[in-house]
Parts: structure tokens; C-alpha cells; sequence
């Protein structure tokens, strides 16, 4: 077996990061490129939709090529793949080519998911993977704050050229930080195991569907904010840089929602309870957000959101694939490209919607629907 290299933490931070953050920039100019294009609100938030049914494509096929030509190539071929996108998005003006721009786009960033996972798992084990997970998520927290507050600066200044001609650039700037820093963690070879025999036993698992919805639901509520949210406080009078700034909120509430799931465990409260109070919560601030969807007073509810979000979704994914372990590789691969599709799906219906407050209410709902079940009693008789 070889020695394994392990790569820089900042780097794989910054690739993970990568991701949230380049959706997150592109939210604030989905009203420029409605009238940039002349298209309306429900095309232009369509982007975001077909973004993540590629992104689910994505997933699945860079967690396979990982495994094929290793992991240090298949991250540099996904950011390469994500430059040519975005370099297309710049030179259109048809709105066609921009959504296809977009779902090549989001092919290639999906490596910065799957990939960096992947050598993080090569890379650490036990206690310590799970610390450096926890790093991870504390970054994931954070990146809306600098993709908002950037992706409102830039459309403010230049337009949504500006923010992909930065998509651009910083796609260039990570390939150069790889191609100088990042070495190949895969030591040793592959087991080869038939895929088709583990996808029909996860498509029969009726706890993975039920896991796979609910990380679909708690996604779509936060990226429908993402997607429609822009257009809501355009009608409010709000700038797209001060629109950026709320996101400063929702990152606030996301790492309370993290700390106070950390909290909660320690206390030895079972993923599956956590789970339940997040639904709860999400279910009481999603009603709200409906009573005040035409005000600004909806960035408070809809930080209950993003704390629930905060507390449900790592529960879920540790609980998810327990019984996959001897496959743990593919098994992720095909759960993240179940979910991203669902999302995608999910996300395609709420720009039809064009009300936030009722797409996070019927979530909300659905999500109380599939919640995990109280176990049973022991009968002590």
C-alpha cells in the first residue's frame, strides 16, 4: 500500500466550499438575468432547477471517475468542466445556451462535493475524519454569507456579467491552486463490485427513499429562498447588495442550528428525535413565513428555517447509510445523485409556485410526514 499524502485542509476547505458558494453568487442576479434575457421570474429561477439535476449527474459520475483515474484528476477535470460553463454563460445571449451553460456548470462543480469527500475519507479515519468533517460543516455554514454578500457587491457594480465573469476567474484560480497543491490520496486499488446489484437493493430500501425525501425537502426550502427571495425584495425596494447581506442572517442561524445539534447530541438525544423537533420547527417558521412573505419581518421566521436545516440534515446523513458501510463509496454516490435529483425536481415546481412561503409550508408538511417514527415501547411484561 502506498504512503498516503494528505492533502492541504485550506484547500479542501476552499474546493468544499466551492459548490454553495458559486450558487450563493449567482442568486442575487437572477432578477438581471430576467431582464437581461427578457424572460420572467419563473425562467430565470428555472436556472436553479436545472442546476441540480445536473449537479445530481454530476455526483454520481465524478464519485465513479474518482475510483477510475483518481481523485486529483477528477477534481482538476471538474473544475475545468465548471470554467467551460461559465466561460459559455459569458458569451451568450441566448437564454437556451444559459441554462445549458448552467447544467455544464453545475456537472463540474458537483466534483468539489463527491471528490473532496471522498479524499477526506481516503485521507482521515475515525475521530478524527469525524473532526474534520465538523471543520467542513462549519465552513459550509459560512459560505452563503461570502456568496451573497459578494454575488450582490459584483451584480450591483457590473451586472450579472460581473458575477460570472468571477465565476470564472475563481474556477481558473482553484485549478491553478490544485494542479500546485493537491496530491493524489487514492492508495490503493479499487475492489470492483457490481453496481446494478447494490442499486437495486438501495431502490428497495424504503428507509433511504424516506431519508433521501427528507434531505430533498429541508434543501428545497433553503434554495427556493435562494431562488425566489431575490425577486420578493426587488418588489420590497431592496438592492441586490442588500439583498446579499441577508445571508449574514441565515449563515448566524445556521451555525446556531449546528452548535445546538452538537449540544443536543452530547446529551445523548438520538438522531432520529432531533430529526422529529427539527420537523417541528420548520413546520411553525414555514407558516409564518407565509403570514409575512410581503414584508421584511420574513428574515426572522426564516431563520428558524435555516436553524432546523441546521439540526436535521447532519442526523440524516449519519443514519442514512449505515447499512451500506462495506460499500460506503458508491452507495454515497447514489444516494447524493437520488437526492440531488429530487431537489432539482422539487426546486423545478417551486419557480412555477413563485410563493416562498406556501413552497416551504407544503415542504414543512411533507416533511412532518416522513419524519422518523417513535420506536415502540419495550413491553416490559
Amino acid at each position: 500500500m502506498n504512503a498516503i499524502h494528505r492533502p492541504p485542509l485550506w484547500l479542501l476547505t476552499l474546493l468544499i466550499m466551492f459548490p454553495q458558494l458559486v450558487e450563493t453568487i449567482y442568486s442575487p442576479a437572477l432578477p438581471y438575468i430576467s431582464h437581461s434575457f427578457a424572460v420572467t421570474s419563473k425562467q430565470a429561477a428555472q436556472t436553479l432547477s436545472v442546476y441540480f439535476i445536473a449537479f445530481a449527474i454530476g455526483v454520481g459520475l465524478w464519485g465513479w471517475l474518482s475510483d477510475q483515474i483518481g481523485r486529483r484528476y477528477a477534481m482538476m477535470l471538474g473544475l475545468i468542466c465548471y470554467g467551460a460553463g461559465t466561460l459559455l454563460a459569458i458569451t451568450t445571449v441566448n437564454f437556451k445556451i444559459l441554462l445549458f451553460a448552467r447544467m455544464i456548470s453545475a456537472f463540474g462543480a458537483a466534483a468539489g462535493s463527491v471528490v473532496v469527500q471522498t479524499m477526506l475519507r481516503d485521507s482521515y479515519k475515525s475521530t478524527k475524519l469525524a473532526s474534520v468533517f465538523s471543520l467542513m460543516g462549519a465552513a459550509l455554514a459560512i459560505s452563503p454569507v461570502f456568496g451573497l454578500v459578494s454575488g450582490g457587491w459584483l451584480v450591483s457594480h457590473w451586472g450579472y456579467m460581473g458575477v460570472f465573469i468571477a465565476l470564472f476567474l475563481l474556477a481558473i484560480l482553484l485549478l491553478i491552486l490544485s494542479a500546485a497543491f493537491l496530491p493524489e490520496t487514492q492508495s490503493h486499488p479499487i475492489t470492483h463490485t457490481r453496481i446494478g446489484t447494490l442499486a437495486g437493493r438501495m431502490f428497495l430500501d424504503n428507509s433511504l427513499w424516506q431519508n433521501a425525501m427528507l434531505i430533498a425537502l429541508f434543501n428545497t426550502m433553503i434554495f427556493s429562498y435562494y431562488s425566489l427571495a431575490p425577486f420578493l425584495f426587488n418588489q420590497l425596494g431592496w438592492s441586490s447588495e442588500t439583498f446579499g447581506w441577508t445571508g449574514l442572517l441565515l449563515a448566524i442561524s445556521s451555525l446556531m442550528g449546528s452548535l445546538l445539534n452538537r449540544k443536543l447530541l452530547a446529551s445523548n438525544i438520538k438522531p432520529e428525535i432531533l430529526v422529529r423537533y427539527a420537523c417541528y420547527i420548520v413546520m411553525l417558521s414555514s407558516v409564518i413565513v407565509w403570514i409575512l412573505q410581503t414584508t421584511v419581518w420574513i428574515l426572522i421566521p426564516m431563520a428558524g428555517v435555516v436553524l432546523a436545516y441546521g439540526i436535521a440534515i447532519p442526523n440524516i446523513l449519519s443514519q442514512a447509510l449505515l447499512h451500506y458501510r462495506e460499500q460506503a463509496g458508491k452507495a454515497g454516490a447514489l444516494f447524493g445523485l437520488t437526492y440531488y435529483l429530487l431537489l432539482g425536481c422539487m426546486l423545478g415546481l417551486a419557480c412555477l409556485v413563485q410563493k416562498l412561503g406556501l413552497v416551504l409550508t407544503v415542504c414543512a408538511l411533507m416533511t412532518l410526514i416522513l419524519q422518523p417514527k417513535p420506536e415502540p415501547p419495550v413491553n416490559g411484561n
